[in-house]
């Protein structure tokens, strides 16, 4: 079973997307279930997961209602205040087999740190006794905080998104991503998403040889049964069709069972079928 563990909806006609700027006109757009399912069938994947686009409790049931209604969502990572007094409440009223993770934007927050402060630290551990995996959405900057939040809950499951954002458009390799996440190889609680790279090359001439460095330094830190496929979609729309983000990651890795379906399953406790 192939998963896209990584993907979006949304609709900008009904609401405010703050991280969508003029950069990203070419995708302001509503992206929902119709365009994706063609897509899936195309390209022979079977299940994906549908991701947190926006700090909302709201969306998140919205996400949740849209998995039931479409066989293919097996799973959202949707979002909750992790600093609110009532985080384990929140979680409980979502309590639901298709919500299966958590996530903040976490590189947007001005602290490195925020991770570590005593509030975010209860959400996350209330994410963890509600029996669900959360999401680092962080770039270099942050991943000394989330190296100490992942070791401090080391009963519960965690996954990088986009791998930190790599600076791969720099041209030069990123030494400094690649000291943030080494130490993460050690960390058995941790899985590392491979999603999200093409739009941190260069969007208009990035090819396959350019992210198979940081593909396979990724591969080679965590194995195949630590990483997952995911293609970003929309958001690869600016550099790549979903097509092409998927022959890619096959041009680098092959159609690896674990990287494209297996971990997500374990990851996730998705189905088998």
């Amino acid at each position: 079973m192939i998963v896209d563990a990584h993907h979006h909806f949304w609709d900008p006609t009904r609401r405010e997307y703050p991280w969508m700027g003029e950069e990203l006109a070419a995708i302001r757009r509503p992206f929902g279930p119709a365009d994706l399912h063609p897509l899936l069938e195309d390209n022979g994947v079977d299940r994906t997961i549908l991701v947190q686009t926006v700090s909302s409790v709201e969306e998140t049931r919205e996400f949740l209602e849209t998995a039931a209604a479409n066989d293919f969502v097996a799973g959202v990572v949707g979002w909750v205040d992790l600093t609110s007094p009532s985080v384990a409440e929140t979680l409980a009223s979502l309590v639901s087999d298709l919500l299966v993770g958590i996530r903040h934007q976490v590189h947007d927050e001005a602290d490195p740190r925020w991770l570590l402060r005593d509030d975010v630290q209860r959400g996350i551990a209330a994410v963890g006794e509600a029996g669900l995996v959360y999401e680092l959405l962080v770039r270099t900057r942050e991943l000394p905080a989330a190296l100490e939040t992942v070791r401090m809950h080391r009963d519960m499951s965690f996954v990088i998104d986009h791998a930190a954002k790599p600076r791969i458009a720099a041209g030069s390799w990123d030494a400094e991503w690649e000291q943030g996440m080494a130490p993460f190889s050690d960390q058995a609680n941790v899985a590392c998403k491979l999603s999200g790279l093409v739009t941190e090359a260069d969007w208009k001439s990035w090819t396959p040889e350019q992210l198979e460095p940081y593909v396979r330094r990724c591969v080679g830190w965590f194995g195949p049964s630590r990483c997952i496929f995911g293609t970003d979609w929309p958001v690869c729309l600016l550099a790549a069709s979903y097509a092409r983000v998927m022959d890619a990651l096959q041009q680098i890795v092959g159609l690896d069972e674990s990287i494209f379906g297996r971990t997500a399953q374990r990851v996730y406790g998705l189905p088998e079928s």
